[in-house]
């Protein structure tokens, strides 16, 4: 019988990038192209998962699997990555260039702002202006 170590003899490892898991097999065409999706929306799966309102666990499963997310989540998928139901089903369609701009959280802020009434979007926009102002000015 082995002797259990003791609190000695522990060793501790530190997390570092190299531990992280890494796909074993070929990811499948369906799941590539989810993740080349969301690369081009400039999401992470995090961000992808809180669009549509999903955990970034189902994000992560649809783009190591070879199945479609569920029929109930493809027009939020589709609305967050900004192409149409029928883009995310078919694997070889085109993955359009990285949208330019403000990414992830920050892109949806601002399409949210867009919505809000003209008054209220100059009232952001100077906001938003000053701050930037700001911190050029700390920086220069």
């Amino acid at each position: 019988m082995q002797e259990a170590p003791s609190a000695g003899s522990l060793e501790i490892v530190s997390y570092v990038s190299d531990m992280a898991r890494r796909l074993t097999k070929n990811r499948p065409s369906q799941g590539n192209h989810l993740v080349a999706l969301r690369r081009a929306a400039g999401l992470t799966q995090a961000e992808l998962a809180e669009l549509v309102g999903e955990k970034q666990q189902n994000i992560a499963y649809w783009e190591q699997s070879d199945k479609p997310p569920r029929s109930d989540v493809l027009p939020k998928l589709a609305q967050a990555l900004g192409v149409e139901i029928a883009a995310l089903l078919d694997a070889h369609y085109a993955v359009p260039k990285r949208r330019g701009g403000p990414v992830g959280t920050v892109r949806r802020l601002f399409e949210e702002v867009s919505s809000l009434p003209r008054q209220e979007q100059k009232k952001v926009v100077e906001f938003v202006s000053a701050f930037v102002e700001r911190h050029k000015s700390q920086l220069g």
